[in-house]
């Protein structure tokens, strides 16, 4: 079995002047959040449509499971789009039930699935209300339900996050998580960089219709190096000390001073860390890795 459950091959697709992929490559690893991000209007959604065949890409392949990808591969997928479309006059519960159906489910077992769901979700006093009756995060609620109740093995959500307060966007991101480690391979599509580290394994950045950056998040956050450490002690008279390290901020509150400093390029870590402690008493130490917003931004703006 492979490690790759699904990918994309030189993917191109114009829609008259405008190109929205250009000869965009993915692998999407089994098992794993592969967070699909860029800003707004950058292919992100072009893409996952392909994917999900509702368009086809001018040129290129795309390989599901192992094999090439067919039109019978849909319903092993699970999609939730950023533009939700609900119906707003039908009643939740029943609405569930018809929408697991068309996924192939009976309706004895779909009633089933759906009454663990919305009790784990706790809406299940909403079951016979009209969709337009919830809040927002609430239809958002309902409609990750049915994007997963078929148990497909590929999960893909559009800007999952959108329109929910903090308590119930960590209740999305610990499900999104759980289904992972059940197996679940996930696409994740974002621009919003604040959950990208705690949710996905691997990215892939999509900027003006061409991927500009990929890999493991940890090792592309290792490109990224500034050799910048923060240093904590209760002494504040550190330095810059020539061939070890140059002090670039100092700040000092509640008793605890604490530096932010520049490591010469071929200074180990254990001499910096001994060199430090040399000159103050210190607390703590650690290095300063870059956020995938300040990634994000950096590869952006170029």
């Amino acid at each position: 079995m492979t490690d790759t459950f699904l990918k994309a091959e030189h993917i191109v697709k114009r829609y008259a002047a405008h190109t929205a992929l250009n000869d965009v490559s993915i692998e999407v690893p089994r098992g794993k959040v592969f967070g699909l991000l860029g800003p707004n209007g950058a292919g992100k959604t072009t893409l996952i449509r392909i994917i999900n065949r509702i368009t086809a890409p001018d040129s290129g392949d795309i390989t599901f499971d192992g094999h090439p990808f067919e039109a019978d591969d849909v319903m092993r997928i699970g999609y939730l789009p950023e533009e939700r479309g609900l119906y707003k006059k039908m009643k939740v519960g029943e609405q569930a039930i018809y929408l697991a159906q068309l996924k192939g489910l009976s309706r004895a077992e779909a009633k089933k699935r759906l009454t663990f769901w919305f009790n784990r979700f706790e809406i299940m006093p909403w079951w016979d209300k009209k969709l337009e009756e919830l809040s927002k995060g609430m239809q958002q609620k309902v409609q990750f339900i049915i994007t997963v109740l078929h148990e497909p093995p590929l999960l893909i959500f559009d800007e999952p996050f959108s329109g929910f307060d903090p308590v119930n966007a960590e209740m999305l991101k610990q499900e999104i998580l759980r289904l992972r480690d059940e197996g679940h391979t996930v696409i994740f599509s974002t621009h919003n960089m604040s959950s990208v580290e705690e949710v996905c394994d691997e990215i892939a950045l999509i900027n003006h219709s061409n991927v500009v950056l990929s890999g493991h998040v940890d090792e592309v956050k290792g490109r990224f190096r500034t050799g910048l450490y923060e240093a904590v002690s209760t002494d504040g008279s550190l330095a810059s000390a020539q061939d070890f390290f140059d002090v670039v901020e100092h700040t000092e509150a509640g008793g605890l001073h604490t530096y932010v400093l520049h490591k010469a390029e071929r200074l180990s870590n254990s001499a910096l860390i001994t060199a430090v402690a040399e000159r103050i008493e210190l607390r703590a130490i650690s290095e300063k890795m870059p956020t995938m917003q300040q990634i994000f931004l950096q590869v952006v703006s170029k």
